[in-house]
């Protein structure tokens, strides 16, 4: 394994009150960072003091937006001791974006052993409230200082820690749904599958059209048809649906495969619950509404683990999910994948890493 230098700071930050924490405005004190080139590959990986990069005005990833990026979560479980949940799924994950990205791949094990040795180091920072972490942010940005369109040359790879409280300030209650069937976050063939900035600059103008609205996020349908439902802005969805879960199958390609999805997923069917993935319409989930068949909506993110929808809005019409609570299985779903984040329950998909 390649050597990782350690440099640390010598001007530690105060570290903040639990109960004050938000999501993402509070940076640990040190972070990872690694350099490629044509010629080396990977190299000097190190642990330096968090703080500004410095790039000229040329650097491709400002003109052309050759990035991407990764989330994922360390927690303190019962012990007191430092976990992650599914880190070497994250990181292949961000290397299929890479490929995506025409961005050269990362190893998993040795991108998993300076997560853990950053964690480590960064322990200190690890909230130990339920429903707060460590959220880890890995990405990979484009450093050629070019004028032109191609894969750049050279490369940076970070991980910035940041400790983290609820995703969404109005707590675990189920959220309102925008459907828009005028704008688009991806098409087939498009970049949809990987987790690029490029991907949410584009859902922002609907996002904040929903939001001016009164709404939590968007759901966005297919490109081709709108008429296929796919994602919601930061979340993948699942509706309940007489009895059987479902949600929207990733053969279209413009759907991110969410970790979080697969685990409820994983989670659901060893509950004893039938799941589906395939294609639904908007039009299936409205009927499923007006028939007495939807029993409950819900997203799955990293950030959120899972978040119960209690409202879809589409078109001209409004509809009630689970009358506005949070549903039976969803916070079944949400106890027992929290549950093994937090060392209160057995892992037996082996999804949790030790620091």
């Amino acid at each position: 394994m390649k050597e990782i230098k350690v440099f640390k700071t010598q001007d530690p930050k105060e570290k903040p009150q639990e109960k004050d924490l938000a999501f993402g405005n509070v940076f640990t004190d040190h972070m990872f960072v690694m350099d490629y080139s044509v010629e080396k590959g990977w190299h000097d990986g190190r642990i330096i003091p968090y703080g500004p990069i410095e790039f000229e005005p040329s650097t491709m990833v400002f003109h052309y937006g050759q990035a991407i990026f990764e989330g994922m979560k360390a927690y303190k479980n019962k012990e007191g001791n430092a976990v992650i949940f599914r880190p070497y799924d994250g990181f292949l994950r961000l290397n299929r974006s890479a490929e995506r990205l025409c961005i050269p791949t990362i190893d998993p094990d040795f991108a998993c052993a300076a997560l853990k040795k950053l964690i480590d180091l960064e322990r200190d920072w690890i909230p130990k409230s339920k429903g707060t972490a460590l959220y880890i942010r890995p990405f990979i940005i484009s450093t050629d200082n070019f004028i032109g369109v191609r894969p750049s040359n050279t490369y940076k790879f970070f991980i910035i820690l940041s400790p983290v409280g609820a995703y969404y300030t109005e707590g675990f209650k189920p959220v309102k749904i925008y459907v828009t069937d005028k704008y688009v976050r991806a098409v087939r063939g498009g970049t949809g599958a990987a987790k690029t900035p490029g991907n949410y600059a584009a859902s922002l103008y609907a996002a904040k059209m929903a939001q001016d609205k009164g709404y939590t996020q968007v759901l966005w349908l297919d490109g081709c048809e709108h008429r296929y439902v796919e994602e919601v802005g930061t979340m993948n969805i699942f509706f309940k649906i007489d009895g059987r879960l479902i949600t929207p199958t990733l053969d279209t390609g413009s759907i991110l495969p969410g970790i979080t999805r697969d685990s409820v997923i994983k989670m659901a069917k060893n509950l004893g619950y039938e799941v589906e993935e395939r294609l639904i319409s908007i039009d299936e989930v409205f009927k499923a509404h007006d028939d007495g068949k939807l029993e409950e909506v819900f997203g799955t993110g990293t950030a959120a683990v899972i978040s119960p929808v209690g409202i879809l809005a589409w078109k001209d019409r409004e509809i009630l999910v689970n009358d506005g609570k949070m549903g039976k299985t969803s916070k079944e779903l949400y106890e027992n994948i929290t549950g093994i984040q937090y060392g209160i329950i057995d892992d037996c998909f082996g999804w949790i890493e030790e620091v």
